[in-house]
């Protein structure tokens, strides 16, 4: 059986990864002008390394250093998006500093605000991400005691989900 557009077996999830993203932005389905960021909680079944309270702030800073670059079109390919929205969890100078030192635009829903955070279509992009994520039943309880073994599970679904996405355009 051939290989969806092109990927060869035996490939880890960041490298199917990137290609899939190229396909989309050759397409011009992918669209770097806004990321949206977010976190779920994962009720786990064995404690791990990085279990304990919600740090989804503190994951802001290892998440855009991941982002690669992703060619598909002619020029120079994107390594970061120009705006990011985010919830109420980022509210804080330090992030909003760190976006802009490299050159996103922080969109962030403050604190002590009347609720509706005026990201309105962006949130649900994310929330619906999310909820692609949790339809894979191994991510919705935390099985795993290694955090690598946690993170490559994440990757395989991100890799199907853009796969899915890749397929309707194929």
């Amino acid at each position: 059986m051939a290989a969806p557009c092109g990927l060869e077996r035996g490939r880890r999830p960041d490298q199917l990864h990137v290609p899939l993203l190229e396909k989309l932005r050759s397409k011009k389905q992918l669209d770097w002008g806004r990321a949206v960021i977010d976190f779920s909680h994962v009720r786990a079944a064995r404690r791990g390394p990085k279990a304990g309270p919600a740090r989804s702030a503190a994951q802001l800073q290892p998440l855009l250093d991941k982002i690669p670059p992703v060619a598909g079109r002619v020029g120079r390919p994107r390594r970061r998006p120009k705006d990011l929205p985010a919830d109420r969890a980022y509210d804080h100078d330090k992030y909003r500093r760190l976006l802009r030192q490299r050159g996103i635009r922080p969109v962030i829903a403050r604190r002590g605000e009347p609720h509706g955070t005026g990201l309105g279509v962006f949130r649900y992009v994310v929330e619906r991400t999310i909820a692609w994520l949790h339809g894979f039943r191994r991510l919705r309880i935390r099985w795993e005691g290694s955090d690598d073994l946690r993170e490559a599970f994440l990757g395989l679904a991100v890799c199907l989900i853009t796969h899915r996405q890749v397929r309707r355009l194929c």
